[in-house]
């Protein structure tokens, strides 16, 4: 559904559509039911959309960890604890992000003394 509603045909269906309605305006005397009809169709399309947004932005998230967890895994030396990490806690996770500063730090200190 995302591939096929993100098509540029889509968008010129949807364009259409409008075009369509503005159009129809003057025949229906620029009516109340005339709005309501675009009104109610754009509300449903927005409401469902975001479920599809959502969905494939879900989807693409997974397969981006999954391809960074195999990347963990595949090199040598990597901390393989770090798989799965984004089944943690925000605490646990914050614990993580402060442990990585606190390496980030000691590397820049490193890298100062040497300049």
């Amino acid at each position: 559904m995302s591939k096929m509603l993100g098509h540029p045909t889509a968008f010129g269906g949807a364009l259409l559509i409008v075009i369509a309605w503005a159009v129809l305006g003057p025949i229906f005397h620029f009516s109340d039911t005339w709005q309501l009809v675009i009104n109610t169709g754009t509300t449903i399309v927005t409401f469902l959309m975001v479920f599809l947004i959502q969905n494939t932005q879900n989807r693409d998230s997974e397969a981006m960890q999954l391809k960074l967890d195999e990347l963990i895994r595949a090199l040598k030396g990597a901390d393989n604890s770090m798989l799965n990490s984004e089944n943690l806690t925000e605490k646990e996770l914050q614990q993580l992000q402060d442990h990585y500063k606190q390496l980030a730090q000691i590397a820049q200190k490193r890298l100062q003394s040497k300049g």
